[in-house]
C-alpha cells in the first residue's frame, strides 16, 4: 500500500500509533494520503496530499489506490453540513467539504465502489471566492463545538474550520494556524481588510489562533464553539463576557 483514500465520514489522525494518543487532525471522506510507514497490521503513518500534514491512522479507514488517482484533487466536494451517500444497501453521512473523486451525474467512485450522492455539491473550479460566498458557507457552522484536530460540524478547531471553508471555495490551505499565516499576502491594517481575510492571534511568542473576518468589526472563529465576536486592532473581545480573549498578530489575504 503506497497511496490510499479515506472511505469513512471523518478519519482521526493521531500523533502516535495508538488509539489513546492525541488526535492532531481529521481527514474527510475522499481525501487521499501517501503511506509513509506501516506498523503491524493496524497502523499506517500517512501524509495527506492536499496539505502535506502527517500522522498515524488505522488501515481500516482507508482504501488502497494508485498514485495518479491519489494525486488528482477532486473538483467536487459536498456542500451540505451532513450529506448522505450510499453504495447499494450501505449508507454513510459525510460532512461538508468531503471530496468526491470522479464525481459525475450524482455518482462518486473510490476504487471499484460507486456511491450515489444526495444533497448539494460544489464544483471548486466554478465558485470564485468572495464576500457573499464566505458568509453563505460560514453561517451554518455557528455553534459547532470546538474539538482539537477536528474538521467537521460535529467538532472543529480554529484552523480546521478555516481550512474546510477555504477548501469549499477552491483554495487549499495548510492545516495549522501558524502555517496558514505564512501563506497569502499581508494586509497592513484592520481598516484595510475585507470579508474573507484571515486574522491571526498570538500568545506573545507564536501564533495560536485564526479566524475569518466577516467585516472590519466582526470575526467568526472556533473558540469553545464556532462563534461571532467583535474585533478591533488589538484583538478579539468575547461578545458575552466582554473580556479580551485573543491578541491580533497579523491579517492575510488569499485572493
Amino acid at each position: 500500500m503506497e497511496y490510499a483514500i479515506v472511505t469513512v465520514p471523518a478519519a482521526p489522525v493521531r500523533r502516535k500509533a495508538r488509539h489513546n494518543k492525541e488526535m492532531v487532525n481529521q481527514l474527510l471522506f475522499g481525501e487521499a494520503v501517501k503511506i509513509l510507514k506501516i506498523k503491524d497490521d493496524t497502523w499506517v503513518k500517512v501524509q495527506s496530499l492536499h496539505d502535506g500534514y502527517e500522522g498515524w491512522m488505522t488501515r481500516s479507514l482507508l482504501e488502497e489506490t494508485d498514485q495518479t488517482t491519489a494525486e488528482t484533487l477532486p473538483d467536487y466536494v459536498t456542500a451540505g453540513m451532513m450529506n448522505r451517500i450510499s453504495a447499494g444497501s450501505q449508507a454513510l453521512h459525510i460532512p461538508a467539504g468531503a471530496s468526491l473523486p470522479f464525481f459525475d451525474e450524482g455518482k462518486t467512485r473510490i476504487s471499484r465502489k460507486e456511491y450515489t450522492v444526495e444533497g448539494p455539491v460544489i464544483n471548486r473550479k466554478e465558485h470564485a471566492p468572495g464576500a457573499v460566498l464566505v458568509e453563505k458557507l460560514v453561517n451554518p457552522w455557528l455553534n459547532a463545538p470546538y474539538l482539537w484536530g477536528g474538521r467537521t460540524p460535529l467538532g472543529v478547531d480554529c484552523s480546521g474550520f478555516v481550512q474546510v471553508i477555504f477548501k469549499l471555495m477552491g483554495l487549499d490551505l495548510p492545516r495549522d494556524a501558524w502555517q496558514q499565516a505564512q501563506a497569502g499576502e499581508p494586509v497592513k491594517k484592520l481598516s484595510e481588510a475585507q470579508t474573507g481575510d484571515l486574522v491571526f492571534f498570538d500568545d506573545k511568542e507564536e501564533i495560536v489562533h485564526v479566524g475569518i473576518l466577516l467585516n472590519t468589526e466582526t470575526v467568526i472563529h472556533a473558540s469553545g464553539k464556532v462563534r461571532i465576536d467583535p474585533i478591533d486592532k488589538k484583538g478579539i473581545t468575547h461578545s458575552e463576557t466582554g473580556k479580551r480573549i485573543y491578541r491580533l498578530r497579523a491579517i492575510r489575504r488569499y485572493w
